[in-house]
């Protein structure tokens, strides 16, 4: 890990003890309350940075990508702090080459993710968003939008970590049976969940007419969502009612083949798709958002005030931790800088 050089910077004295000024560069915004915290603490913050060459610690979101020609540009790089949970925009590598610490804030944004999840299964399935298109252009489509209900219906998880644990703690009080694959989930963290845990992805695609993803994106799990998957679904709930099939991903786009989505969605695979995450983001120009059985958000799992007064606390603690000389709870490769 780098060490912090004393002569690269002034030391204030807080009763009469040296504390190091960090000089920290925040590229995607950050709460109010967070940046009074690291600023009472000592440290130097810029909301608005040109670039990342002499700043001590940057914090981003899923906007900046931190590669290895951009860490390798900021020399001086202790800290790269991820506000939000992905990390799939560090080059993690290249991170830990050049001697920086990588951390996120893992637990911050489960339940705003938890409760847009719910929010676009109910969406999906009672047809929300077609209801108000019709609505606002002029037609009252009562009778061509009988929905279905989660009650009576094999939910699958691929992933089944805090926030999928969380959306499941929700629909099986909705009568759902849940169901998950996951290679790195203990056995009793299932079993405590009454989720039934495969071995297999299949498995879950052939039994389970929703779908919700919550893993990482990594290269095991990039296009696990695709054509030959989306075409296992039952399209039957376990309750005898044809309530087609339903994928909703709030997690990192390129999970899902979006192309494959799109065919599905055409040829009636798919009843509907929602995504609050795309492969390429913005997702302005992709045609699966035009579709009528489609509906989306941007990116906007963590964003509610609560998830961000949360993840602003919890990264300036992080990085107030690790310039007074703790190890932040959620460094990610502290193990590999030793």
């Amino acid at each position: 890990m780098r060490m912090m050089s004393m002569n690269m910077r002034m030391l204030k004295e807080w009763v009469g003890d040296p504390v190091f000024v960090a000089r920290i560069a925040v590229t995607d915004g950050m709460a109010d309350d967070a940046v009074t915290k690291l600023t009472d603490a000592g440290h130097e913050v810029n909301l608005e940075p040109n670039e990342l060459n002499g700043y001590d610690a940057v914090v981003i979101r899923s906007a900046t990508k931190m590669t290895a020609e951009a860490i390798s540009a900021a020399p001086s790089l202790q800290v790269i702090g991820r506000a939000g949970v992905g990390i799939d925009n560090i080059d993690l590598d290249a991170a830990t080459k050049a001697g920086i610490l990588v951390c996120n804030t893992p637990g911050s944004s489960t339940q705003s993710v938890v409760e847009l999840t719910i929010g676009h299964l109910l969406a999906s399935t009672r047809h929300i968003p077609t209801a108000d298109r019709d609505l606002r252009s002029g037609n009252w489509t009562k009778k061509s939008l009988r929905g279905t209900e989660l009650s009576g219906k094999r939910i699958g998880f691929i992933g089944f970590g805090r926030i999928a644990q969380g959306v499941a703690r929700i629909v099986k009080e909705m009568g759902m049976e849940i169901h998950a694959f996951d290679p790195y989930l203990p056995l009793h963290v299932a079993e405590e969940h009454n989720c039934n845990l495969h071995g297999e992805v299949n498995d879950v695609f052939g039994l389970c007419t929703h779908i919700a993803i919550h893993c990482n994106l990594t290269d095991e799990t990039h296009h696990l969502v695709n054509s030959d998957t989306l075409a296992m679904m039952p399209g039957i709930g376990m309750d005898g009612v044809a309530c087609g099939n339903h994928l909703v991903n709030c997690a990192r786009g390129g999970i899902v083949d979006e192309e494959a989505v799109f065919n599905a969605l055409q040829t009636g695979i798919l009843t509907s798709a929602a995504l609050d995450v795309f492969e390429i983001e913005p997702a302005v120009d992709n045609p699966l958002i035009m579709h009528p059985n489609f509906h989306g958000t941007p990116h906007i799992g963590a964003a509610t005030k609560e998830a961000q007064a949360r993840i602003g606390e919890e990264m300036a603690t992080l990085l107030i931790d690790y310039f007074e000389g703790r190890v932040p709870r959620s460094a990610i490769n502290q193990r590999e800088l030793r």
